[in-house]
């Protein structure tokens, strides 16, 4: 199977670094133009050089824009008024206990996880319902499942994800759009790298082994038993983007290496 996005036109929020990145590498590679998206210029200018220097012939184009904000997303829309494809990857995560999350910080993930792609979906597939194509894909994750105990906040706002993806799925019905959520697990990207740095330079491990040691700690149910790379969730998201994946809507599509115990 050749996945071609060549005249398709992606837009990737939150992609000048870690799984984000990936995904816009992975669509740029099957030849769709790419619309990088970050809150600062210079990320997105750096991030936009480093793919054109990675994939040949790439089309990559960069729009610096806090999507976490209805005038970040305002911004974004009017740079790109109309894309094919819509990857909702930006998401902000963190540990803290319930006791400690104020109101404010609860209002933030909101804003940022959720709402982002409430008012990019809103803003970009009435087009695509027009042109009868269209992809939008929302990065929730296992903790939408798997509720973490010391990251409420965080898995409320990828739960919600899932009922979003899915009632907009039903919204669009026959129109040749497909809407899906995708599941990631612990993967090794640049913040879950940060995260475990201390410890890592701590055990005098490798960053893999660290992180391994990691997911078998608190993450035990995994059946691969490691992290996932940027890359391997990135190929999920690049093929649940293509016309291949036309009969894929309104699911819940995992990642996450096993880590969720359910058969279904």
């Amino acid at each position: 199977m050749k996945i071609d996005l060549t005249g398709k036109t992606a837009i990737v929020t939150g992609s000048t670094a870690g799984i984000g990145y990936a995904i816009a590498k992975g669509l740029a590679q099957a030849g769709a133009t790419v619309i990088v998206n970050g809150r600062t210029a210079v990320a997105v200018e750096r991030a936009v050089a480093k793919l054109m220097s990675e994939v040949t012939q790439a089309n990559i184009r960069g729009v610096a824009a806090d999507v976490g904000s209805a005038e970040g997303c305002a911004v974004l829309v009017a740079a790109q008024p109309s894309a094919d494809i819509l990857i909702n990857n930006v998401g902000i995560y963190g540990p803290q206990d319930f006791f400690e999350i104020a109101d404010d910080e609860w209002s933030r993930f909101f804003a940022v996880n959720v709402m982002s792609g409430v008012r990019l979906s809103r803003a970009y597939l009435p087009g695509m319902m027009q042109s009868h194509w269209g992809r939008v894909l929302f990065l929730s994750s296992e903790s939408a499942l798997n509720i973490p105990a010391d990251m409420i906040h965080y898995g409320f706002t990828k739960t919600a994800l899932l009922s979003i993806s899915r009632g907009l799925a039903k919204r669009v019905a026959g129109t040749g759009v497909t809407v899906n959520a995708i599941l990631p697990g612990p993967t090794l990207s640049d913040g879950f790298e940060a995260m475990l740095k201390e410890e890592q330079k701590a055990s005098g491990l490798s960053m893999e082994q660290t992180a391994a040691a990691f997911v078998m700690k608190h993450r035990p149910s995994s059946i691969i038993q490691r992290a996932a790379t940027v890359e391997e969730v990135a190929n999920l998201v690049v093929y649940a983007a293509s016309p291949q994946a036309s009969a894929t809507t309104g699911a819940a599509l995992r990642v996450d290496g096993g880590v969720v115990e359910t058969i279904a």
